[in-house]
């Protein structure tokens, strides 16, 4: 009884795991994507940074590594916005990924 339950934790575990990662992977998407255009990049170009952004998610270390990329891109590129802006944008894309995991369909 006792392995019954520690495997459904373990399971249960595995698939929130899995859920939140697509949930980042949704919101970092949609965060790239918001940024390549404040960026003005060309519209051939947005899939590929919205990819780095989401591998950036993947791989990079810290707090929220995409913001912190999408903020040295800004700063690089000289677009004006706060950090209070880009992390109500993350959060906002966040909360939608949320709901979109909720709600499928």
């Amino acid at each position: 009884m006792f392995e019954e339950r520690e495997r459904g934790y373990e399971a249960k575990w595995a698939h929130d795991q899995e859920k939140l990662f697509r949930i980042l992977a949704r919101r970092d998407s949609a965060l790239g994507e918001w940024a390549a255009g404040l960026m003005k990049l060309p519209p051939a170009q947005v899939a590929d940074y919205a990819g780095a952004v989401i591998q950036t998610g993947l791989t990079g270390k810290g707090p929220d590594p995409v913001l912190e990329k999408i903020r040295a891109d800004f700063i690089a590129r000289q677009i004006a916005c706060s950090d209070a802006e880009l992390q109500a944008r993350a959060n906002a894309f966040r909360a939608e990924a949320e709901d979109h995991f909720r709600n499928p369909g």
